[in-house]
């Protein structure tokens, strides 16, 4: 299957979920999920498999046992590629790449290369110019203050309170949908303006 983007369908698949996220609602529609939203994401990654290499999809199912929220949904199709991350939604195709939820020794590495003065401003630059470029560059979790062993007032404590780095670009669905060209477009960009933050964190985290 040739991936040609994602039709209104998909879009309005989510916008029922959202207001009925139930078993029956779910299997009423799973036809739909499969067809216009699973089946055109597995055809993207397949697409950019020689360029971002291998992908999957997320599973549906959201993992409710330690959550108070009980819904058995997530609200979007998630998939993540070498490359980066990919969600379509209701309301916005996301795509982002970066550090996610590193291990503790990548931590400690992100850290000391934020603490270096060469390689933290070399970091500092790279992430002004991708907000500048209107990315978002943020983290699964900031800390109030800089992490334990690192100065109240250090001159990249901002980056220091970040647990991890990942940038990405929000694309709003149009009334027929993300077609083929605007979604490919948006996917190479996002990782092609990423490329720099991915190349540092590459070189001094060892992830990217």
């Amino acid at each position: 299957m040739a991936f040609t983007g994602w039709p209104v369908e998909a879009v309005e698949f989510y916008e029922g979920l959202e207001a009925d996220n139930s078993r029956s609602y779910w299997h009423a529609h799973k036809a739909t999920y499969d067809e216009q939203v699973k089946a055109p994401m597995e055809a993207l990654l397949a697409e950019l498999e020689a360029e971002f290499g291998a992908g999957r999809v997320f599973r549906p199912n959201r993992d409710v046992r330690f959550s108070k929220d009980k819904t058995p949904y997530k609200l979007n199709c998630a998939a993540q590629l070498t490359g980066g991350y990919i969600s379509i939604s209701a309301d916005e195709l996301f795509v982002g790449s970066g550090l996610y939820m590193p291990m503790p020794e990548d931590l400690k590495r992100f850290r000391a290369a934020i603490d270096a003065d060469r390689s933290g401003a070399e970091l500092e630059a790279i992430v002004a110019a991708l907000r500048k470029a209107k990315y978002d560059v943020s983290a699964h979790e900031t800390l109030k203050t800089a992490p334990r062993g690192y100065p109240k007032d250090h001159a990249r404590a901002a980056l220091l309170r970040h647990r991890s780095l990942f940038a990405g670009r929000r694309l709003a669905p149009r009334a027929k949908g993300i077609g083929r060209a605007a979604a490919v477009g948006h996917v190479r960009a996002t990782w092609e303006a990423c490329a720099p933050m991915n190349a540092w964190l590459d070189a001094h985290v060892g992830a990217g």
